[in-house]
């Protein structure tokens, strides 16, 4: 067998056990929560960080499978990682966002169907939870509108919950 066809065996592997992982881990967190009495959202926004781990970790191997030197990926990591700390200073940095979404899922008891009203001079927001992303907190108000609000600007305004789910 040639270089290139070992590479493609080995992908072919790589991405057959990423897919077998990534429906297994679904599972087995998601009974093993459930067991715990952990809330939907919580869960899935728990299934959402471990399966970014493990699409982070396939794609370093297929990297190696491919042939990418330990010292190319430790400067590709060592760049991502400086990019990603300069950002997570930024104030209005889309990764502070997911910062702020971790900050917001262990220390904040908003949840999804909560009735939150955001206490803000110039624009007040009130509305019902629908969902917790990893940038965003999708507000539903009573007309019916839907409203995005960045996970970093909950952290810097006070928020009042109206109505627990």
């Amino acid at each position: 067998m040639s270089t290139s066809e070992i590479q493609v065996v080995e992908t072919t592997v790589l991405i057959t056990i990423y897919i077998i992982v990534f429906f297994v881990t679904k599972t087995v967190i998601n009974n093993t929560l459930k067991n715990v009495q952990l809330q939907r959202a919580r869960r899935k926004i728990i299934i959402k960080a471990i399966h970014l781990f493990t699409t982070i970790a396939a794609l370093i191997l297929l990297a190696a499978i491919w042939g990418l030197k330990q010292n190319e990926i430790a400067v590709f990591a060592s760049s991502v990682l400086t990019v990603i700390g300069i950002a997570f200073v930024a104030q209005w940095s889309l990764l502070s966002n997911i910062t702020s979404s971790i900050i917001l899922f262990f220390n904040h008891p908003l949840k999804i169907g909560d009735q939150i009203k955001i206490l803000d001079r110039d624009y007040p927001f009130e509305g019902e939870i629908s969902d917790l992303t990893y940038f965003y907190i999708h507000l539903i108000t009573t007309e019916g509108e839907l409203i995005t609000i960045p996970n970093s600007l909950i952290l810097q305004k006070a928020v009042s919950v109206i109505a627990k789910k």
